[in-house]
């Protein structure tokens, strides 16, 4: 199932690497960036969130909250955002709720790994309805981040 634009986002809870719960619904009021990424400490995932922490200052300017999710644990994601020092939340979608939600989750990954999140954007508006969504087949890509900067900046 592919999530469309223009349709409301699908509503979760999740924990943080900070272990404080999310909810996405009580978020309304500022557009949000999700960003779906397979496994933490992961060359090219490293990559696009240490590109997102290097510009989160674009991100607040446009008053966007970002949030990285994957299916890692709470304390796995803990020790990666204090390594790469990522300045943003991290979410566990453990149980992969989110990830299937949103149409973002490989069945079949590497090394015969089961239920791992496809890298994958939405943008979703200060009403709960999604302005962007890309999701990724190949993992070796990256969400095309101009894309979600124009969409982010078209809702001001």
């Amino acid at each position: 199932m592919s999530l469309q634009t223009g349709t409301p986002a699908p509503d979760f809870t999740l924990f943080s690497s900070d272990k404080e719960k999310v909810t996405l619904s009580e978020l309304k009021g500022q557009p949000v960036v999700l960003l779906f990424f397979p496994l933490a400490f992961t060359s090219v995932c490293t990559a696009e969130l240490c590109s997102v922490r290097d510009s989160l200052d674009w991100y607040n300017n446009v008053e966007a909250k970002v949030f990285g999710i994957s299916v890692d644990s709470l304390q796995t994601l803990a020790r990666f955002k204090e390594d790469q020092q990522l300045n943003f939340t991290l979410l566990s979608d453990f149980n992969k709720e989110a990830s299937r939600a949103y149409g973002s989750i490989y069945e079949e990954f590497g090394f015969n790994m089961k239920g791992v999140s496809k890298r994958s954007a939405f943008v979703i508006d200060g009403e709960g309805i999604i302005r962007y969504a890309e999701v990724l087949e190949n993992a070796g890509e990256q969400p095309d981040f101009n894309q979600i900067r124009a969409v982010l900046e078209g809702l001001h």
